[in-house]
């Protein structure tokens, strides 16, 4: 509660209110994605597995947002989003995991409280030649199996984030509070980040703090820093991307971790076609050796219509050292390569 009144200065500061008749809308919308993977060491033993995946393209989900016109360019906004199970029918997680927020937006940007994507995400997944795939993409995450899961931080919980555009510019910055009552630097969350498009080129670059809590009074936080840049250029009916994040947590005895990728996207009519590679090199992993893994995914998409997209998508890792991989950020694997095959739909309302 003490947060709340320099919050609500701020928003007053940035968003003067002009009185005026409101006019108000909401909508209801949503992304269904489901197919079918065969995948190889997938359990004990290196078998292999077919199954039903929710989100072989994009994240299944449903959500309510909407908007009111307060004056003077100046609008309330809001956005209510949870995850979706398509194999098995259920809520992923909290019904509104994914998003939770209420703000105001206007000339000088939009400010909005509760639970959101982070500046960062917003930012570096406009540089994924997947578009964050939960499948077969590590540019914001990392393989579910052994000690390369360094990525970044999707969503912030006790959020307010800030966003702002001029030009082909985009910039933000958010802050997740700590909430705790030993100290307000234990468990706060920082993210910096802006992109910039002219007629062929991009630029990125972000900057995350994650503070942890000590496990025990006086130790150290184990905290992290993760910072990306990335560039793209298109050319016609091609679009190349390259991407690097530098992840460094100071609590595990300095451990380091860089993820490389670079990808080639093309499309013809209906079809787009995605090359991609992902890299990630480990220093100072507290346990076993890491596995260094690198993965090569292969994606072909055909639109049925603007809101209709089939989809067949192949990808390998590999890793060193003896350690296991997986394709999947969510999903173990059990060898040190691993192959899968995915064929789905995706339909957008």
């Amino acid at each position: 509660m003490k947060h709340a009144v320099p919050a609500l200065a701020v928003l007053a500061a940035l968003f003067p209110f002009h009185a005026s008749h409101a006019q108000s809308t909401t909508q209801i919308y949503g992304l269904i994605d489901a197919g079918v993977e065969v995948v190889d060491n997938a359990r004990t033993g290196g078998g292999s597995l077919v199954k039903v995946i929710s989100g072989g393209k994009n994240t299944s989900r449903w959500g309510i947002r909407g908007s009111e016109e307060l004056g003077g360019g100046l609008k309330a906004v809001w956005n209510l989003e949870g995850g979706i199970l398509m194999d098995v029918g259920a809520s992923d997680g909290a019904i509104f995991k994914r998003q939770a927020w209420v703000g105001l937006d206007g000339s000088l940007g939009r400010i909005v409280i509760g639970r959101s994507f982070t500046t960062v995400y917003e930012t570096v997944i406009k540089f994924d030649p997947l578009g964050f795939a939960p499948n077969y993409s590590w540019a914001t995450g990392g393989s579910a199996t052994g000690p390369s899961k360094y990525g970044m931080t999707t969503q912030f919980d006790n959020l307010v984030k800030y966003t702002g555009k001029s030009g082909g510019f985009t910039y933000g910055a958010s802050v997740g509070l700590g909430e705790r009552s030993e100290s307000s630097l234990d468990g706060r969350k920082l993210a910096l980040g802006g992109s910039w498009f002219g007629s062929s080129l991009g630029l990125m670059a972000t900057w995350e703090r994650v503070n942890g809590a000590p496990a025990l009074a006086g130790a150290a936080r184990d905290d992290s820093t993760a910072w990306h840049l990335a560039a793209s250029y298109q050319a016609g009916d091609w679009r190349h991307i390259a991407g690097m994040r530098k992840y460094d947590n100071r609590g595990s005895a300095g451990l380091r971790a860089n993820t490389y990728w670079g990808g080639i996207i093309r499309t013809i009519g209906a079809v787009t076609l995605t090359g991609a590679v992902y890299h990630v090199d480990t220093r100072n992993p507290a346990a076993a050796p890491d596995a260094n893994p690198t993965m090569v995914v292969l994606r072909a998409m055909y639109a049925l219509s603007p809101r209709t997209v089939l989809y067949l998508s192949g990808a390998r890792a590999r890793a060193g050292a003896g350690q296991s991989i997986s394709l999947s950020r969510d999903d173990e694997g059990y060898g040190s390569t691993q192959r899968g095959i995915s064929a789905g739909i995706q339909h957008r309302f």
